[in-house]
C-alpha cells in the first residue's frame, strides 16, 4: 500500500503530538495533517511507542439524527423528510482509550455507534457528484447522549455536548465502507447494536452535500452519519467499542 492510501490520524509520542500515517506496526510522522496540501514525512516510530489520539481536530462536529429508519422506530419517531442536523462541540472530542465521563446531571447516558465522515477540503454548496473530492476519509464515532436530558430539554445541545461525548478513531481510512459494512457497538465485548451503512436514509455523500448547503465545512470537520437501532445505557466500569467494517474499532472505558 502506498502512502497515499494509508490510514492517517494523530498520536502522542514522547510527550509531543504528531500527525501521522499508520503502516502496520510503524507510524510515519508528518509535518501537517495527511489531508493538507504538501504534507511530508518527518520521521517514523513504532506504533507500540505511541498513544493514539482523536485522528482529527475538527472546528465543528455536525451530527444527523434519526438517519436509520429502524432507530427512528425504536423511539416511536417518524423518519425525517430531510436530514435532521445538530452540533457537537469540538470540546466533546476524545480519542481511543480516553474515558467517557458520566456527568452528574444525567441519570442515563447512551452509546450511539456511528460511521463518521471527515472533510478534507474547505467547501460550501457541494453537489453529491462533487462530494467525493471533498472527503478526507472515514472513521468510527460514538455519539454519546444524555438521553434523559435530551427528552427533558426538548432540544439536544446539552444532552450531546458534555466533555468526552464524542469519541473518534482509531484512525481515518481513505476508502468509504461499502453498503454492507456493519456499524456496531459492543459493551465489554458483547454485541448490543448493529446496522449496515446501506440502511441509512441519507448516504454519507448526500449528507456532505446537504450540510455544505447550510454551512461552510473546513478541513478536519466531522459529519456523524447517524446511529442504527439498539442504543442503550452506559455504566461505570464498562468498555464500549464502536466497530465499522473496513474502518476499525474504537474502544473507550466509562467512568
Amino acid at each position: 500500500m502506498n502512502e497515499g492510501e494509508l490510514p492517517f490520524g494523530r498520536v502522542l509520542l514522547a510527550g509531543e503530538v504528531h500527525d501521522c500515517l499508520f503502516d502496520g506496526d510503524r507510524v510515519v510522522l508528518l509535518d501537517r495533517p495527511a489531508y493538507a496540501s504538501g504534507a511530508q514525512p518527518v520521521g517514523e516510530a513504532a506504533l507500540g511507542d505511541c498513544r493514539l489520539l482523536a485522528p482529527v481536530q475538527p472546528t465543528k462536529v455536525v451530527a444527523v439524527g434519526l438517519n436509520y429508519r429502524a432507530h427512528a422506530e425504536e423511539f416511536a419517531a417518524a423518519p425525517p423528510s430531510e436530514p435532521l442536523l445538530f452540533l457537537k462541540p469540538p470540546s466533546a472530542v476524545v480519542g481511543p482509550g480516553a474515558a467517557i465521563v458520566l456527568p452528574p446531571q444525567s441519570r442515563r447516558v447512551d452509546y450511539e455507534a456511528e460511521l463518521a465522515l471527515v472533510v478534507g477540503r474547505r467547501c460550501r454548496d457541494v453537489s453529491v457528484a462533487a462530494a467525493p473530492s471533498h472527503v478526507a476519509g472515514y472513521t468510527c464515532a460514538n455519539d454519546v447522549t444524555a438521553r434523559d436530558l435530551q427528552r427533558s430539554d426538548g432540544q439536544w445541545t446539552r444532552a450531546k455536548s458534555f466533555d468526552t461525548f464524542c469519541p473518534l478513531g482509531p484512525w481515518v481510512v481513505r476508502r468509504a465502507p461499502d453498503e454492507r459494512a456493519r456499524v456496531s457497538a459492543l459493551i465489554d465485548g458483547r454485541p448490543v447494536q448493529e446496522g449496515q451503512v446501506g440502511d441509512m436514509i441519507a448516504a454519507p455523500l448526500e449528507l456532505l452535500a446537504y450540510v455544505s448547503g447550510v454551512m461552510t465545512l473546513e478541513p478536519g470537520d466531522v459529519i456523524l452519519t447517524g446511529t442504527p437501532p439498539g442504543v442503550g445505557p452506559l455504566a461505570h466500569g464498562q468498555v464500549v467499542t464502536v466497530a465499522v467494517d473496513g474502518v476499525g474499532q474504537l474502544a473507550n472505558p466509562v467512568r
